[in-house]
């Protein structure tokens, strides 16, 4: 397998770390979602030891505890399992399987275990599917707010009905489970796995809704702004208008 040239250099993360606006403590899962959904899962172990340093002020002997430790860790995993909604499981795989390489073996979590980051398997097993469906529809209808019900009703009229009902699997049992991700860390995720993909429709929905989340419009920008640096990076740029393929965008990236 020929070599690629790496994505993260000192300079980048540097860049994207002090990204002005930009949420706290959100850097890191949003370019750890942009590099799986950019098919680079070889460049996350690079991005888990620079957060990790980076978090306990880069001195050896200062590492953060494990508590912090075991939050980043989390926080990176839920952010890429979360892509999978609207990046594909395939990446998603990879780019887990890469991270638990760089992982130490105490920051990883067990299926089922009591202390759990998130209660997905409880509600596999657990709660009534009425319950975690209408936890979903209403994570639905607060991203897309008054146009909720249109975007549902496009999906179910698509000419294939079950369209509508993956979503709402999917808002449902991945999306609207916040015990790792606020809401509106959840939305920036999506917009790190979209913008990649060039898929302006479905993105602008996810940048308004990081807005009806809470976000302001500096931060959906600043995320906006370290996804496409990231995508440049990896040699990704806006083609041109006659062009029949390529890497790239073919217009403009969505804004708000």
């Amino acid at each position: 397998m020929a070599a690629v040239a790496p994505i993260l250099t000192p300079a980048l993360l540097t860049a994207i770390r002090k990204q002005p606006n930009l949420p706290r403590n959100t850097w890191y899962f949003i370019a750890a979602t942009t590099l799986s959904a950019l098919n680079r899962p070889d460049e996350l172990p690079k991005l888990f030891k620079h957060v990790i340093e980076e978090s306990s002020g880069i001195a050896e002997d200062d590492a953060p505890g494990r508590d912090e430790q075991l939050r980043i860790s989390r926080r990176l995993r839920e952010a890429l399992l979360k892509a999978s909604a609207v990046g594909g499981m395939p990446k998603t795989i990879n780019a887990l399987l890469s991270l638990k390489s760089a992982t130490p073996e105490d920051l990883l979590d067990e299926t089922g275990a009591e202390d759990a980051p998130s209660t997905r398997h409880k509600d596999i097993y657990d709660t009534p599917p009425a319950q975690v469906l209408d936890r979903g529809q209403t994570f639905f209808n607060n991203i897309y707010g008054k146009i909720s019900r249109r975007i549902m009703g496009q999906m179910d009229r698509s000419g294939a009905p079950d369209l509508g009902l993956l979503a709402k699997l999917t808002y449902g049992y991945v999306l609207s489970n916040t015990d790792v991700l606020t809401p509106v860390e959840t939305s920036f995720v999506l917009i790190a796995s979209l913008i990649p993909q060039d898929v302006n429709p479905q993105l602008k929905g996810h940048l308004r809704g990081a807005l009806n989340g809470g976000a302001s419009v500096d931060e959906v920008r600043a995320v906006r702004d370290i996804v496409i640096r990231i995508c440049e990076a990896s040699g990704m740029k806006k083609l041109e208008e006659n062009a029949i393929g390529g890497w790239g965008w073919r217009s403009e990236v969505a804004n708000v």
